[in-house]
């Protein structure tokens, strides 16, 4: 699985749209494409997979958590710890742990570093540059995300017969379509987006 991959194939969209034709085939995955894209920017985290352990840099300190008694440092999000570095060195032999506690028996990923005690002075302070090494993302993409993907294509594909942002008719009704993804596909979302420190 790829990084900011889409959450629906080719095929998955036209069962959803019961499309038995080709006729859409070129035009759906631009669709699929954007409603992926869509549901990354609403959650404020992607849900794909890089293939391979990769270095990335972060540009703050630890800072103190009264609520888990430990120094914190906020990481992307991640599931597979095969061999994860922080600052070069395995975290584990820095006492440090992967916060949230139980994130995969929720079903989550880890998406910050505790320490109990105050790790080295590098990490702690005026913000310096900490690298950490691991195999970002998901192992798997939530089904809550394929399934608000399903809605938003749905919603869009169906975008042409309302060219000016009406849906409906007269005789039977009309409801004028909201610029913003749809009310049910960020229901659907509900408890995925992820809230991050401004810094």
């Amino acid at each position: 699985m790829p990084w900011k991959p889409d959450y629906l194939t080719l095929a998955e969209a036209k069962a959803y749209l019961r499309a038995v034709d080709t006729i859409d085939d070129a035009e759906l995955p631009g669709w699929i494409t954007a409603a992926s894209r869509a549901i990354d920017r609403r959650c404020n985290r992607q849900f794909g997979q890089l293939a391979a352990p990769a270095a990335r840099v972060y540009r703050r300190p630890a800072m103190w958590n009264p609520e888990v008694c430990m120094w914190v440092i906020d990481i992307d999000d991640v599931q597979d710890v095969t061999g994860m570095t922080v600052g070069g060195v395995a975290y584990a032999s820095q006492r440090g742990v992967l916060l949230p506690d139980n994130a995969p028996a929720d079903g989550q990923p880890w998406k910050a570093l505790g320490f109990p005690d105050q790790p080295t002075a590098s990490y702690v302070g005026a913000p310096v540059a900490v690298t950490v090494v691991a195999r970002w993302g998901w192992t798997a993409v939530p089904l809550q995300v394929s399934a608000a993907c399903k809605l938003q294509v749905s919603r869009w594909f169906s975008r042409r017969d309302s060219p000016n942002g009406i849906a409906g008719s007269p005789e039977t009704g009309q409801l004028r379509l909201l610029a913003r993804l749809d009310p049910d596909v960020a229901t659907t979302l509900t408890g995925l987006a992820r809230r991050r420190r401004a810094g």
